[in-house]
């Protein structure tokens, strides 16, 4: 009975508004051009890291985030990753910022890239964040981490993003908290090993 009650409310509000509609506000960044923007703050700074799984990748330019802030860790009950250590993730912070580059990818490497940050799996999430530039402000693709559980990085994983914000000119102030992080002083092998140009980057 009170199914039916419902479903003859949902008929009359039908008829005097017209269809119910619900506004879905899309996260993901795509271009009629076939390609999307997207915004690096972690180890995805290092264009050779980026394009071991996402060749397309190309700079577009510097930019920051307003209201947030970096952070290290790992995703809920994960004891240890593919870099032996915290990764980068976002997290709302007034009055913060965080700086990253923004990468210009094909459409077809999307998939690819979740991949890379594990989103099937429930690790990181996808969403859209307003990237301020020196031209004008950009709608960016970027990854926030789930459960996340503050963890220190690496000393390959602060070498790749220490590297990835010299390459690509980020502020020398924000440079310097980067190279300032402890690390967990893990000294095994890591992805830092597949990065075959490694060795023409600065040490």
């Amino acid at each position: 009975i009170k199914l039916l009650f419902f479903i003859i409310i949902i008929k009359i509000l039908t008829q005097l508004t017209g269809p119910l509609l619900v506004k879905v506000t899309p996260v993901v960044n795509h271009s009629k051009d076939g390609f999307f923007m997207y915004f690096a703050f972690g180890s995805n700074l290092l264009k050779e890291r980026l394009q071991l799984k996402n060749p397309s990748a190309v700079f577009h330019c510097v930019g920051r985030i307003q209201d947030y802030r970096l952070n290290f860790g790992l995703s809920g009950d994960c004891t240890d990753c593919a870099w032996h250590g915290g990764v980068a993730t976002i997290q709302e912070s007034e009055g913060d910022e965080v700086w990253g580059v923004v990468w210009r990818i094909d459409s077809q490497n999307l998939p690819s890239l979740d991949r890379q940050e594990q989103v099937h799996e429930g690790v990181y999430s996808p969403l859209e964040v307003k990237v301020e530039t020196k031209e004008k402000p950009l709608l960016c693709r970027t990854y926030k981490m789930n459960n996340f559980r503050p963890c220190s990085p690496s000393p390959q994983y602060k070498k790749v993003v220490c590297l990835g914000a010299q390459q690509n000119g980020l502020p020398q102030n924000y440079i310097q908290k980067l190279l300032a992080l402890e690390t967990n002083n893990y000294s095994g092998t890591s992805i830092l090993d597949q990065i075959t140009d490694i060795q023409k980057l600065p040490a």
